[in-house]
């Protein structure tokens, strides 16, 4: 199955794209290149996953994008705390990577007996 047709891949991307765009002036380029970095992991393990021949394989890939989920997870939540993302913005982030990992998790069970 090829990631584009994914809606967790499609969703996974979107949330990237938000964060890059929110973080795209920020100067503290240490947190920016942290967090961006772990939100485009997510739908980047999906897709190398995706293109493994082996289900064991496919699995570890969608393992690793919910490790980096869990990472975002937390660098949104210190970002909140630190001021540089909204609260609103902030649960909303969560609440879609609360719905990835949800999706990650079905995904993984098909290919992980």
């Amino acid at each position: 199955m090829k990631c584009e047709n994914l809606d967790v891949w499609k969703r996974s991307c979107r949330l990237s794209v938000e964060i890059y765009k929110h973080f795209m002036q920020s100067k503290d380029f240490s947190f920016k290149d942290q967090i961006t970095r772990s939100s485009l992991s997510i739908a980047s393990n999906i897709a190398e996953g995706m293109e493994k021949e082996s289900e064991k394989e496919k699995g570890r890939f969608l393992e690793i994008s919910k490790g980096s989920a869990a990472e975002l997870t937390t660098q949104i939540y210190i970002g909140i705390e630190i001021g540089y993302i909204d609260k609103k913005v902030g649960f909303n982030w969560i609440k879609e990577l609360t719905e990835i990992l949800k999706m990650l998790s079905g995904l993984k069970s098909k290919y992980v007996q």
